[in-house]
């Protein structure tokens, strides 16, 4: 029950400890192979020079994702709209970004549960090229301590929320026949987060004819605002295992992803094994990733095995420990 509130359940392979230890090494031998990913690829360049990059979430307070989302898009020359529901947050973005970029962003109010000021805000900023839909919120609590609110909240903002910004671009009339871009899974939870995968499946065979491209981003435990808040004991023991990254990291994996038109971006090889194993009908435009997923996809879901028994021993003991400290002292 513990995955349920994992804030992302995409990366949970790395939770067990025998496999830490090289995760360094698989990430050189993944590198040894985007050369053969490149001569492979059915690739597709994306610009972000001089176009106009609109993120939802982008408000985040100091080291968000989104924000650094934003930071990545204006210092690339492009022209960033950030959407937030806190003025006070979206004010602190912008002169953040004003004096390291020297790019003066447009920033929009809205609360994305909300789609007429959604509607509003994007009709408003003009023409869009990307569209970053990285909003994501996180109540960490096992699933019977969640009230019905807190799991609504979570489901609303995370997958409907994701889906309002999409439909919005979508069916705006002054729209540009160029790209889009969803980053779909910033810190995740299951129920909201696996929705978004089979949105971004489905969504990018109805505008793939209008030379729209999606991408679906599996990023790893990322030190974020409020990240840690609120964990519960077992799930921060379980991610401890396996590290996190920085977010001008995941945003620079992020944006590169999405200018290589890529429809799965992953940040790390444990990332990228997730992607082979949970990839089902997802698009695959590297005909190397689609060799990698035929031939592999049986041993990776043996190698799940394995860490599904290491996450459930973590919880046999974690709940042994707690039943002995609740055992009453005989006088």
């Amino acid at each position: 029950m513990e995955e349920c509130v994992r804030t992302n359940p995409h990366v949970e392979l790395a939770n067990v400890l025998c496999l830490c230890p090289i995760n360094q090494y698989l990430g050189d031998i993944t590198d040894e192979f985007a050369t053969l990913e490149t001569r492979t690829s059915n690739s597709v360049k994306i610009p972000i020079k001089s176009r106009h990059v609109f993120i939802t979430g982008g408000g985040s307070s100091g080291i968000g994702l989104g924000l650094a989302h934003a930071h990545l898009a204006a210092s690339e020359g492009a022209r960033v709209s950030i959407l937030a529901r806190s003025l006070s947050k979206l004010a602190d973005a912008k002169r953040s970004i004003k004096l390291a970029t020297g790019v003066d962003v447009a920033t929009f109010s809205a609360d994305v549960r909300d789609y007429d000021a959604v509607s509003k805000a994007v009709n408003q900023s003009g023409p869009i090229d990307v569209l970053i839909v990285n909003q994501g919120v996180f109540i960490g609590k096992e699933l019977e301590k969640q009230s019905t609110e807190e799991v609504k909240f979570m489901i609303d903002v995370n997958l409907v929320g994701s889906w309002s910004g999409s439909f919005c671009y979508l069916h705006r009339p002054q729209s540009r026949s160029r790209t889009f871009a969803g980053i779909y899974g910033y810190t995740a939870y299951s129920a909201s987060k696996f929705g978004l995968q089979g949105l971004a499946q489905a969504l990018q065979q109805e505008v793939i004819s209008h030379d729209i491209h999606v991408s679906l981003l599996f990023p790893p435990d990322t030190d974020t605002p409020g990240s840690e808040e609120g964990k519960p004991e077992l799930t921060s023991i379980i991610a401890s295992s396996s590290g996190s990254m920085k977010t001008k990291e995941v945003a620079k994996i992020c944006l590169d992803g999405i200018k290589a038109g890529k429809f799965t971006v992953t940040c790390h090889f444990i990332g990228y094994l997730l992607s082979i194993s949970t990839s089902g009908m997802s698009p695959q435009r590297s005909v190397w990733h689609a060799f990698m997923e035929v031939m592999f996809g049986g041993l990776i879901r043996f190698i799940g095995l394995f860490f599904q028994w290491g996450w459930y021993n973590t919880i046999a003991k974690w709940s042994k420990k707690k039943k002995k400290k609740k055992k009453p002292i005989a006088s």
